[in-house]
């Protein structure tokens, strides 16, 4: 059977040359914190990592953090940065979020409400995919005093859409608020700098640009400091304690400089393979519906309601013609809910149970959206068939 892979949103295919950097780390020997010989090599190669990415981010070597994950450092920046703030000022209870964060940075969030006595605003987005700038400005304007941190999403996960970051900064630092952004969809495929952005933490991830799978990075100011989660041995700037995995940090480094060198070429193809399989769904399927607007967008994603059915139904018959899409976000995986995403831009539950995510890569060919179009039909003729029958 051909397969199709349409969920790069979820993760990618390691790389060729990420892959080979990361087998041959594995093969070092050597704790990175051990002074002897064999430390010191791998700490070599751990901080020649560090410096590699730094220089792609726009950023300073110090102020790369490596954690395990995307969603743990997501959860480093909130809970570190409230924690940190509230400490220095008891008012500092308020936390700012969009409603269509990642899960990775909402629960952290609620959490944070739940158990450590935080209030939480949430700043409501348009029915095009990007956030109420008005009530963020109020938002901030009314509660200066009381805020511990701002954390907006740099590009959405399941609809694309890019968030105007750099606005949000220059609003929340006229009253020295720390701005965290959770850039995992953005870094490697659009151009970003943490300087020129002027955050005050980012989080990044490796294998949404073809690295591998248990590696991401805080971006961290390095004149800042922030309350721990992990204590232990001291690494990373006593922010971040643990062995470093320096064969996934390594191949983390590989992925990003073969992303960043390619960037533009990439995105002109990834962005030309989205348009054609917009073409596509809207040649044979006339009544699919976009879930977006024409605002800047990442170039991959596409996110798609197709009337009269049920997006898991849709999941499983594209799965069955060896293609494979999302509902939404991978973390939700399996759970039996409307996109909190597209509730949040409005649409009604029987809208976002409609809807699929397509995320394509680098990976992707024209002729994966040939073998679509001789499967889609089929596809939404059976869906609508199972809708009917339980309607």
């Amino acid at each position: 059977m051909t397969r199709v892979y349409f969920d790069n949103a979820a993760t990618t295919p390691i790389n060729g040359v990420a892959l080979q950097a990361f087998i041959d780390q594995s093969r070092e020997l050597g704790n990175p914190s051990s002074l002897h010989g064999y430390g010191r090599a791998v700490r070599k190669n751990v901080e020649e990592a560090r410096e590699k990415i730094a220089s792609l981010l726009g950023c300073e070597a110090s102020e790369v953090i490596f954690t395990g994950s995307g969603t743990e450092a997501n959860n480093l920046a909130l809970k570190g940065i409230y924690w940190k703030r509230k400490s220095e000022d008891k008012k500092r209870r308020v936390v700012i979020i969009s409603a269509f964060e990642h899960h990775a940075v909402l629960d952290p969030a609620n959490w944070l409400a739940e158990v450590e006595g935080a209030e939480l605003i949430v700043v409501p987005v348009t029915s095009d995919g990007y956030i109420n700038m008005e009530f963020l400005k109020s938002a901030i304007e009314n509660r200066k005093d009381e805020i511990a941190l701002v954390s907006i999403i740099h590009a959405n996960n399941e609809v694309g859409t890019i968030q105007p970051i750099g606005e949000i900064v220059k609003l929340a630092k006229k009253y020295k608020i720390p701005v965290h952004t959770d850039a995992i969809q953005s870094f490697g495929k659009i151009p970003l700098s943490f300087a020129e952005l002027g955050l005050f933490a980012m989080t990044i991830s490796a294998h949404k640009i073809g690295g591998p799978v248990g590696v991401g990075a805080l971006i961290l100011k390095r004149s800042e400091e922030i309350t721990p989660l992990l204590h232990g041995g001291g690494q990373e700037r006593d922010i971040r304690s643990g062995t470093l995995n320096a064969a996934a940090i390594v191949s983390f480094a590989s992925a990003a400089q073969g992303m960043l060198r390619n960037l533009e070429k990439n995105s002109l193809y990834v962005s030309g393979l989205r348009d054609a399989l917009r073409e596509t769904i809207k040649s044979d399927v006339p009544d699919a519906i976009f879930n977006t607007g024409d605002g800047e967008k990442l170039p991959g994603i596409l996110n798609v309601r197709f009337p009269n059915t049920e997006s898991d139904s849709l999941l499983l018959l594209f799965d069955s013609e060896g293609i494979a899409c999302s509902t939404g976000s991978a973390c939700s995986a399996g759970v039996q809910q409307p996109s909190h995403v597209l509730l949040a831009m409005g649409l009604s539950e029987k809208e976002a149970r409609s809807s699929l995510r397509f995320s394509i890569g680098v990976e992707n060919s024209r002729a994966d959206i040939d073998y679509f179009h001789t499967c889609i039909k089929r596809v939404i003729e059976r869906a609508r068939a199972a809708y009917r029958s339980t309607a």
